[in-house]
C-alpha cells in the first residue's frame, strides 16, 4: 500500500525554543527533574527556530503517567484508562531511542493511511518503509506541543512501546492516544478529554492510525 501523508504536518510544530518554554511553563520539565536552563540550552544547541523536529524528554525522566495529565483538550486534562495502571511498564521496543535526557524526533507522521490496520499488520509496513513507530511518551509530547495532532476519528497508536511479560512474550495490549467519548469508566465529565488507552495487537480500528518517525537524534 503506498504511503500517503497524514493531515497533520510536522512543519506546524512550534519552534524548538517555544517547545522548550512550553515544557517549562507547563511544569513538565520540573516533573522530570530537569532545569529550565537544561531545556533552553538543548533547544539553542539544536537550533531554536527549527520547526521540523519534536523535543522529547526521555521516558525514564518523564513516563507516560506523568506526562498524560499535562494534556488539555476542551479545558479537560488528559488521563490514562483505569485498566492500564501499568502504563509506565510499556517500554521502548525500538532500537534507536537515544540514551539521553533530551532528544529530537524527526518527520512525524500520524499514520492516517494505516487506519483499519492492526498493530500486527502496521509494524512491518512502517519498518519496511524505513520508519520507527512512536513511543507512547513521544506521542504525548507531540500532542502537548501540537494539540491538533489529536482529532476526533483521526487519532493514533504508539506501538513503539510494548509490555514484555515475565515469560518473555509481549502483552497483547498496545498503547494509543485518543479522545474520550465520556462513556463507561471514563465518566461523562471526561468527554472530549485526551486519553491514553490500549487496543489489542491483532484488532483493527477505523479511527486509529499509527504514529511514526524517520529518526531520533540528540
Amino acid at each position: 500500500m503506498p504511503r500517503t501523508p497524514s493531515t497533520v504536518s510536522p512543519l506546524d510544530l512550534p519552534p524548538l525554543q517555544a517547545q522548550a518554554e512550553n515544557l517549562v511553563v507547563l511544569g513538565v520539565a520540573a516533573s522530570a527533574g530537569l532545569s529550565p536552563t537544561t531545556l533552553r540550552s538543548f533547544a539553542a544547541q539544536s537550533g531554536n527556530d527549527r520547526q521540523d523536529v519534536l523535543l522529547v524528554i526521555h521516558h525514564d525522566h518523564a513516563p507516560a503517567s506523568v506526562l498524560t495529565p499535562f494534556l488539555r483538550r476542551s479545558d479537560k486534562p488528559g488521563f490514562v484508562v483505569e485498566d492500564m495502571p501499568d502504563v509506565d511498564q510499556f517500554t521502548p521496543q525500538v532500537p534507536d531511542v537515544p540514551d539521553a535526557p533530551l532528544y529530537l524526533v524527526h518527520d512525524l507522521d500520524r499514520g492516517d493511511h494505516l487506519a483499519s490496520w492492526s498493530p500486527e499488520e502496521a509494524l512491518p509496513e512502517l519498518t519496511g518503509a524505513g520508519r520507527s513507530p512512536l513511543l507512547v511518551t513521544e506521542g504525548l509530547h507531540w500532542v502537548l506541543q501540537q494539540p491538533a495532532a489529536l482529532e476526533r476519528n483521526r487519532c493514533f497508536m504508539t506501538i513503539g512501546s510494548r509490555l514484555r511479560k515475565p515469560n518473555g512474550r509481549y502483552d497483547a495490549r498496545t498503547p494509543a492516544v485518543w479522545i474520550s467519548n465520556g462513556t463507561g469508566r471514563d465518566g461523562r465529565e471526561r468527554r472530549d478529554a485526551p486519553k491514553v488507552g490500549w487496543c489489542w495487537w491483532r484488532n483493527r480500528h477505523t479511527w486509529l492510525g499509527f504514529g511514526s518517525t524517520s529518526a531520533r537524534t540528540t
